[in-house]
């Protein structure tokens, strides 16, 4: 039984969730930690343990060897890195959102495939304890048939709220119904349609977004529909996924199971007449262990996955499948029309959209959410 070899490339908070469900892990061993600061090496560290530290990734992998690399880091830098660590003929670990556009996707999977390597990108709630529940209930038939999803984000503004959170419902959807076929979305931004100046660059390096407001429709396999909703609403919540069958109802991410019946109304937000899911463990897995279970699980899924010479069920292909969903609805919310996956255009189609409207890619906006959130106001005249 293989030990793997792991070193984690970016020391803040997500990098500490991986780090520490990596080394409460019994079969991978965190060996180097790389961040340019180096206290975030040192709390890390320190927490785990873990004394070798870099400041230069092509130095820690030619001195330590890891046989993964976990790249948790901002969204705008996972092309690049992802590039470099692949380039060594290293498996990698790269945070959700895969990339900022297909473009990007498409390369680091050609990338891991001329090296031999694997991709999982980290959508740690599809493989997670909830999940895993969920779609044991749905597996076992108890809702029947599938029918359709329906599911809403944590109210963020929509175009950021797509690229942070959708792309979660987006990953646990396609636990469910497969691959998506084709997409048709509105955004509104302002309370009107989203117009080429309503095209911005994501905060917390995102990308490029659009709209304040999406409501998408998704056709995936077996002709089983979804929706999805990115609405911005004045206080955040958690998100929410309803999976419907002929003969009941998943409601999760709590995993919760109503079977058959229709809605009631009531006072009351106790979630009366629905029957609560035990989430599953490993048996090896410490429930002391300040190791998030879902973290624990996708690198319970990646050992086995490299045990048995397969790809990680949040692999680099279903990653870069989940960005070609959202710049589908991006595409389709920008022109009005139906989007078939896959694109043919790779572009980033609001960058393209744009350009073919004698604008230029659009000007730089603070970084932060909440300064961001205020810049976007005072642009579209609510701030």
């Amino acid at each position: 039984m293989n030990t793997y070899r792991v070193a984690i490339l970016g020391c803040r908070g997500r990098g500490t969730a991986a780090a520490r469900a990596y080394h409460a892990h019994p079969r991978t061993e965190v060996v180097a930690l790389c961040d340019l600061i180096q206290e975030r090496m040192d709390t890390l560290g320190d927490e785990l343990g873990v004394t070798t530290h870099f400041t230069d990734l092509d130095e820690m992998i030619r001195q330590t060897a890891p046989d993964i690399v976990a790249i948790p880091t901002g969204t705008e830098f996972h092309y690049d890195l992802s590039m470099r660590v692949l380039e060594h003929g290293v498996h990698i670990d790269v945070e959700k959102p895969m990339c900022v556009d297909l473009e990007q996707a498409d390369a680091v999977v050609a990338k891991a495939k001329e090296k031999g390597v694997r991709i999982a990108v980290h959508h740690q709630g599809r493989v997670g304890a909830y999940m895993r529940a969920t779609h044991k209930a749905f597996t076992e038939g108890r809702i029947g048939e599938l029918c359709y999803i329906n599911s809403r984000g944590k109210v963020y503004y929509g175009g950021y709220g797509l690229m942070n959170i959708g792309t979660h419902q987006l990953n646990d959807m396609m636990k469910f119904a497969g691959h998506c076929r084709s997409v048709s979305a509105t955004a509104l931004t302002g309370n009107h349609l989203i117009t080429p100046d309503d095209v911005v660059p994501s905060p917390n390096g995102m990308g490029t977004i659009a709209g304040e407001r999406i409501t998408a429709t998704l056709h995936f396999d077996n002709n089983v529909t979804a929706n999805l909703l990115q609405h911005r609403l004045p206080k955040t919540t958690t998100t929410m996924m309803e999976i419907v069958g002929t003969e009941g109802r998943l409601l999760g991410m709590r995993g919760l199971l109503i079977l058959g019946g229709a809605w009631e109304l009531t006072q009351s937000f106790e979630p009366d007449g629905w029957e609560a899911l035990e989430p599953l463990y490993p048996e090896h897995y410490d429930r002391s262990s300040p190791a998030s279970i879902d973290d624990y699980w996708y690198v319970e899924e990646y050992v086995n996955a490299l045990d048995e010479n397969r790809d990680h069920e949040c692999s680099g292909a279903e990653g870069q499948h989940n960005v070609e969903i959202m710049m589908g609805i991006f595409e389709s919310a920008a022109y009005g029309n139906r989007v078939d996956l896959p694109q043919q255009n790779r572009e980033h189609p609001l960058l393209r959209w744009r350009r073919e409207n004698g604008l230029p890619p659009p000007a730089e906006m603070p970084r932060a959410y909440g300064e961001w959130l205020s810049a976007e106001d005072r642009r579209i005249g609510s701030g």
